[in-house]
């Protein structure tokens, strides 16, 4: 007895269900991969300061200090600088060296 074959003397309910074979028979084909995105329809701005934004929600809110509506200005600009200067912010933020 496979996972789909139920003793129909302990479930009764399940009695009359089709077998395996017969639901795959039933059901439509399905494609086997979605086409790709157009990279040409890719968001403006770069997947790095999506990244950013949200490490650096995080690296703020776990150190106690959550981010005020009035903060997303600056949190947008500061997402966007080099990646010295952002590590040097995620590092005066958390406190590591």
């Amino acid at each position: 007895m496979n996972a789909w074959q139920t003793d129909p003397y302990r479930l009764p309910g399940l009695r009359g269900l089709p077998h395996e074979e017969e639901a795959d028979a039933r059901l439509p084909p399905t494609p086997l991969s979605a086409p790709l995105p157009d990279p040409a329809l890719r968001p403006a701005v770069p997947e790095s300061a999506d990244r950013r934004r949200l490490d650096l929600h995080a690296c703020l809110t776990a150190a106690g200090i959550p981010p005020r509506a009035g903060d997303l200005h600056a949190i947008e600009v500061l997402t966007l600088v080099d990646d010295t200067t952002y590590a040097a912010l995620r590092r005066w933020i958390t406190g590591t060296s």
